[in-house]
């Protein structure tokens, strides 16, 4: 509760016309005084009346990419049954405040404002809470509450359509096979029959042996696994322009576009961060990061892909504006809340590391690494790769020139911004 400066000089007065008045002996000034002091406590009473009102927001939609429009329709009921609501209202939209009238809102009776939320830069804009002020017929008191809750509108990166996709590379039979799609032609394991299995998997030789049916469990492994590892340390992306980082921005449209392509094609896809994050699962080790594993069953992972990528931003600066921080939007999964990723202080070993973990990993065959232009000296760390993964892809973005051809022996992407990668992507020859 808060009061006004009208308020205070009549509170002000109240006190010195009553302390004269009785000082002094001025039945007159004892009135006035008395008449201020209870102005000042109906003001009081007044402002403390609390109006029930129900909000609910829609976001149309709440997922959207980099500039493409949404809208915020707010709708605010009086659910009471006895007074007007005679309020003063403005809702919160990425920090900016939208008036909302809600002059004379009779009992039962509801209002709808309609706006457009910023899209503009990538990130989480929390909407909401809607504040409501009350204040008294005289202005001495005014106090303020906040109604609804905060809705997120999640806006993604830009996705720029690619065509190729890669190929993949035959494995060994003996590597791993946990994650590829089952029913191929290569022998995996064997198993119990059960009903549907085709007779001509099952193994005689074997059924006989343990008294009952065995089938055999083929497996495809020459289905590519892609993996996306994107560079959100602040030294490989130096240059910004209004606190945001567009080399990083441009790598991150790269990357959702490599997760759409890969998802399309039904190809289990990997995308991770290179420099831990606070809400980082195992937050100890450098690379953060989500799976797709293609198929129907990749769905969920799929999506929160998406979503790691709707909230990623480069180490060591400062969301989006409008966007949430730490902690700014709380969301269902751990997955989803991904932080501000922070400036790591021994950055020099932070690449090596995930380097490193992903040499040991061998999470798939091909792999995509998008960085900026303070990176380019580095690209020594993901030459390394090249022999635990057969394709090594490097994007690099906002330099400005050409990386030398042939670093580290990796096809490097030169590329100013996302639609740039999408054209030189498709270009490539080999994977």
């Amino acid at each position: 509760m808060g009061i006004t400066a009208r308020g205070v000089g009549l509170l002000v007065a109240a006190v010195l016309l009553l302390g004269a008045g009785f000082r002094f002996a001025y039945p007159e000034l004892t009135v006035l005084g008395a008449a201020a002091a209870v102005a000042v406590g109906y003001a009081v009473v007044t402002a403390a009346w609390r109006p029930r009102l129900a909000v609910g927001r829609v976001a149309d939609p709440d997922r959207v990419a980099r500039g493409e429009p949404a809208t915020m329709t707010l709708t605010v009921r009086n659910t009471g049954r006895l007074r007007a609501a005679n309020l003063l209202a403005e809702d919160r939209c990425a920090g900016r405040s939208v008036p909302v009238p809600l002059l004379r809102l009779r009992p039962g009776r509801d209002t709808e404002v309609r706006y457009e939320v910023p899209t503009q830069r990538r990130g989480v804009v929390p909407v909401g809470p809607l504040r409501v002020t009350r204040r008294d017929p005289l202005g001495l008191v005014a106090l303020a509450r906040p109604y609804g809750e905060v809705v997120p509108v999640w806006v993604h990166p830009r996705v720029h359509p690619l065509s190729a996709v890669p190929a993949g590379a035959g494995r060994s039979l003996d590597g791993r096979t946990d994650s590829v799609p089952h029913g191929s032609i290569t022998f995996d394991s064997l198993r119990e029959y059960v009903v549907g299995d085709e007779l001509r998997r099952v193994h005689w030789r074997t059924s006989a042996r343990v008294g009952e049916l065995m089938v055999r469990e083929n497996v495809d492994t020459s289905l590519p696994r892609i993996v996306v590892a994107l560079d959100n340390r602040a030294v490989a992306h130096p240059d910004r322009v209004g606190g945001v980082a567009e080399s990083f921005e441009s790598a991150c449209e790269a990357a959702a576009s490599v997760v759409a392509a890969a998802i399309r094609e039904d190809l289990p896809v990997t995308l991770l961060l290179v420099a831990p994050t606070a809400a980082d699962l195992g937050g100890a080790a450098a690379l953060g990061g989500a799976t797709h594993p293609g198929g129907a069953a990749g769905a969920a992972g799929g999506l929160r892909s998406w979503l790691r990528l709707g909230r990623a931003w480069p180490a060591g600066g400062s969301g989006p504006a409008g966007g949430s921080g730490p902690g700014g939007v709380a969301s269902s999964s751990p997955l989803d809340r991904l932080a501000a990723v922070e400036l790591v202080e021994a950055g020099a070993d932070v690449l090596p590391a995930a380097m490193g973990r992903l040499r040991r990993d061998r999470l798939g065959d091909t792999l995509v690494v998008l960085t900026g232009p303070g990176a380019r000296g580095e690209l020594g760390h993901v030459g390394a790769l090249r022999g635990a993964y057969p394709s090594v892809v490097v994007g690099v973005f906002g330099a400005p020139d050409r990386t030398p051809p042939g670093a580290a022996g990796l096809v490097v992407v030169d590329a100013a911004d996302g639609a740039g990668f999408a054209a030189e992507w498709d270009g490539i020859r080999r994977w």
